[in-house]
C-alpha cells in the first residue's frame, strides 16, 4: 500500500483550542493546556496514524499583538511552522469569534499561499443557525478549500477532520517510528508539565513571568527517573510567590507535575525543583533559545 506523511500546521488566535485538539488526535497529553491564553510558547508536534497515513500535527503559538521579545519570537514561531507545512489549519473558537478581529491572520495565511482548511471548533457552545453563517463568512474571508466542524473537547469530529488529514497528505515514507506520539523530548515533557501547573496555581501575572528549563535527567538503576527543574521568575518578588510559605506552593506544583510525568512515561519519577529570578529573562536571546524559539 502506498505510504503518506506530511505536516500539518496548526493556527489560531490564543485558546482556540489547539493544543486539546492536538492531544485529543494523538491520543495522549503531549501539549499542555490551561484556562489562560498564550499558554503554548513553542512548537510541538503530535504524530498520528491513520491507514497508512502519517500525519504530523504541529501545535503552535496563538496569534496575537506581540509586545516583548518573547511574545514576538512565539508568534515568528508561529508563522515559520506555515512555511514548512503541507496544509494550514485556522483554528477558531466559534462561540466566541468575531470575524473583525480575524481579518489579519486570515489575510496573513492567505498571502503563504499554502493549502488552508478552517477547523471551527467549540461548536457545542454555538446554535446551528449562527454557526453555518459564521462558517460561510470565514470561510469566504480566508478562501479555505475545506471546512469542518468540531469539538475538540468531546472529540465530535475529530475523526472526519483526521480522515481527511490522511487522504491530503502527500506520498512518501513515513519520518517517525509508527508508534511515537511525540518530537517532544521526556526532558521537555518534564519543563512543560511543570509550567502548565504554575499556570493552574498561579495568579495572573506569574505564569507568564516564568520560564522553566530541565537541567538535568537521570535514569537511575531501578527503573525510575531523578529530573532537576529550573524555574526562572522574571521578578525578585515572585520567587517568594512560587515558593508558598515554608516551600508549600512549590511543593504542590512539584507533586501535580510529577504525578502526570509518571503517568506519561510510565515509571516512578523524582521531581526537585529549584527557583531563581532572572529579571528581563524573557528579553534574553540565550533563554528565547532554550525555549526553542529565535529571539
Amino acid at each position: 500500500m502506498t505510504t503518506r506523511c506530511g505536516y500539518v500546521a496548526l493556527l489560531g488566535r490564543p485558546n482556540a483550542g489547539k493544543s486539546t485538539l492536538l492531544n485529543q488526535a494523538v491520543g495522549a497529553k503531549v501539549s499542555i493546556v490551561t484556562p489562560k491564553a498564550q499558554t503554548t510558547r513553542f512548537r510541538v508536534s503530535g504524530i498520528v496514524m491513520r491507514g497508512e497515513s502519517q500525519i504530523v500535527l504541529i501545535d503552535t503559538p496563538g496569534l496575537f499583538a506581540p509586545k516583548r521579545r518573547l511574545d514576538r519570537a512565539m508568534v515568528a514561531a508561529a508563522w515559520d511552522s506555515v512555511a514548512g507545512a503541507d496544509l494550514a489549519c485556522m483554528l477558531v473558537d466559534a462561540f466566541r469569534a468575531k470575524p473583525d478581529d480575524l481579518v489579519e491572520p486570515l489575510e496573513a495565511l492567505a498571502r503563504t499561499g499554502r493549502k488552508r482548511w478552517l477547523i471551527l471548533n467549540k461548536i457545542d457552545l454555538l446554535a446551528r443557525e449562527k454557526l453555518l453563517p459564521l462558517a460561510e463568512t470565514l470561510a469566504k474571508m480566508g478562501s479555505f478549500a475545506e471546512v469542518f466542524m468540531v469539538s475538540a473537547l468531546k472529540r465530535d469530529g475529530i475523526d472526519r477532520l483526521l480522515d481527511a488529514m490522511a487522504a491530503a497528505m502527500p506520498e512518501g515514507p513515513h519520518l517517525y517510528p509508527t508508534d511515537e506520539l511525540t518530537d517532544q523530548t521526556d526532558r521537555m515533557l518534564a519543563a512543560e508539565l511543570v509550567r502548565e501547573q504554575i499556570f493552574m496555581q498561579l495568579r495572573e501575572e506569574i505564569p507568564y513571568g516564568a520560564s522553566v528549563e530541565t537541567e538535568s535527567f537521570k535514569d537511575m538503576a531501578d527503573g525510575s527517573a531523578r529530573i532537576e527543574v529550573t524555574v526562572y521568575v522574571a521578578r525578585v518578588a515572585h520567587k517568594k510567590i512560587m515558593l508558598g510559605e515554608g516551600g508549600a506552593q512549590i511543593k504542590s506544583i512539584g507533586s501535580k507535575a510529577r504525578g502526570q510525568l509518571e503517568r506519561l512515561l510510565d515509571r516512578r519519577v523524582h521531581l526537585f525543583l529549584n527557583v531563581k529570578d532572572r529579571p528581563g529573562w524573557d528579553e534574553e536571546s540565550a533563554r528565547l533559545r532554550a525555549l526553542g524559539l529565535e529571539g
